[in-house]
């Protein structure tokens, strides 16, 4: 088997800001999309270790292909608003009144460059079209030389503005870091 009972006791992430919820590394989704990524029963993740990285809201592990290539995968979470919540200054500002969130991943390949982008558990109540496969392909081949702008090489959605800027924001930065990680330069 894939040791996903393992996978779900490594990626076990604590969350002490918003959202109260951590990570669920348990999803049933998550599972077979990484089964199906590595493609081999005995394929294991091992954490990548992100020294001075600041708060980062997942993790990097890497795995083996079915080809013996050695591939990358970031599991994180991206916050976004509820309805109104971010541009409606009545609200609170502390975050925990208006923020929601949702689950993905990004597998990388041997180059550092984005292989897939997959959206494995959305809790938002808006903008549910970044879960879309075809809109996600867009990121594919991204390697972090590049500056990923929405409206001009990233489409936008309308009625998922905070969720389109908030993916492409956050595998923009991801992109970047682990190359920090595996280059050295962090």
């Amino acid at each position: 088997m894939f040791k996903l009972f393992i996978i779900a006791s490594c990626f076990l992430i604590t969350s002490t800001s918003f959202p109260p919820k951590g990570l669920d590394f348990e999803d049933k989704n998550l599972k077979k999309e990484i089964q199906k990524i590595g493609g081999s029963e005995t394929s294991e993740l091992k954490e990548v270790s992100i020294p001075e990285a600041g708060f980062v809201q997942g993790k990097f592990f890497t795995f083996t292909d079915l080809s013996n290539l050695k591939k990358y995968i970031y599991v994180g979470r991206v916050n976004s608003c509820r309805a109104g919540g971010c541009s409606n200054p009545a609200l609170p500002a502390s975050g925990l009144e208006t923020s929601e969130y949702f689950d993905y991943f990004v597998v990388f390949d041997t180059s550092l460059s984005v292989q897939q982008v997959k959206v494995y558990n959305y809790q938002a109540t808006h903008g549910q079209e970044v879960t879309n496969k075809g809109w996600l392909k867009q990121f594919q081949g991204y390697d972090g030389t590049r500056q990923l702008n929405v409206g001009k090489n990233i489409d936008a959605i309308s009625g998922a503005t905070v969720s389109v800027q908030g993916i492409t924001n956050d595998i923009q930065e991801k992109t970047r870091l682990l190359k920090k990680i595996v280059n050295g330069k962090n």
